[in-house]
C-alpha cells in the first residue's frame, strides 16, 4: 500500500537529476549557476528516439541543439560521387552520453544541417532550441549571454580544428602531387 500522505512530493524524479546533471556537464552550460541551470532545465526538451529513428536529416533547417543524455547517434554525410547518381550516406562518428551537437544552428539564421543524425541504439535527448535560448535571453539576460558566450567558444574551437585538418590534407594532396 502507498501513502500518498508522506511521499516527498518535491523529489525529483530520476530523469529530472539525470537531466540536470547531463546540463551541468555540458560546456555550453557550465557557467550557470544552479539556479540558472534550473530555468535551463524548465525551458529544454526531452524525448526518446528508437534505434534507427531519424533526429534530423542533412541539408535541414536546423532550429536547435541535442545532447545525449542516454544511448548513442551515428553521424552520417552524404556524398553524391556524380551529379546523376544519388547520394551515399558515408558514417563520420558515433557519439555517445555527455556529447552534443547541432549547436551552430542556435546562433545562426537558416542554419543547414551539415550531416544526418540516426539512433543507433534508444537515446534519451536533451533538446535546447532557439525559442528555448531566446526566451532566456529575453527573461534572464545574463544567463543567456553566459550561454552565448560558450556557444561562441564551442564554435571557435570547432572552426580551428576543421582549419587544422583542411591544413593537413592539403599538406597531404600536395606530397602525394609531388610523387607523380
Amino acid at each position: 500500500m502507498i501513502n500518498f500522505m508522506w511521499d516527498n512530493l518535491f523529489r525529483k524524479s530520476d530523469e529530472q537529476q539525470e537531466v540536470a546533471e547531463a546540463l551541468r556537464q555540458t560546456f555550453v552550460f557550465q557557467p550557470l549557476s544552479r539556479k540558472e541551470l534550473g530555468f535551463v532545465q524548465d525551458t529544454v526538451h526531452v524525448r526518446v528516439f528508437k534505434p534507427g529513428e531519424v533526429i534530423f536529416r542533412q541539408g535541414e533547417i536546423g532550429v536547435g541543439m541535442y545532447i545525449i543524455l542516454r544511448g548513442a547517434l551515428d553521424i552520417y554525410i552524404d556524398h553524391a560521387m556524380e551529379e546523376d547518381v544519388p547520394p551515399r550516406a558515408h558514417m563520420v562518428t558515433r557519439l555517445r552520453a555527455g556529447d552534443f551537437l547541432g549547436e551552430l544552428s542556435l546562433v545562426e539564421n537558416n542554419s543547414r544541417r551539415t550531416a544526418t543524425a540516426i539512433a543507433a541504439e534508444e537515446s534519451l535527448l536533451i533538446g535546447f532550441f532557439k525559442p528555448d535560448l531566446f526566451e532566456i535571453l529575453e527573461r534572464q539576460p545574463a544567463t543567456g549571454v553566459k550561454i552565448l558566450l560558450r556557444l561562441s567558444e564551442v564554435l571557435g574551437r570547432r572552426l580551428k580544428e576543421t582549419t587544422m585538418k583542411v591544413t593537413e590534407l592539403k599538406e597531404e594532396i600536395r606530397r602525394m602531387n609531388e610523387k607523380v
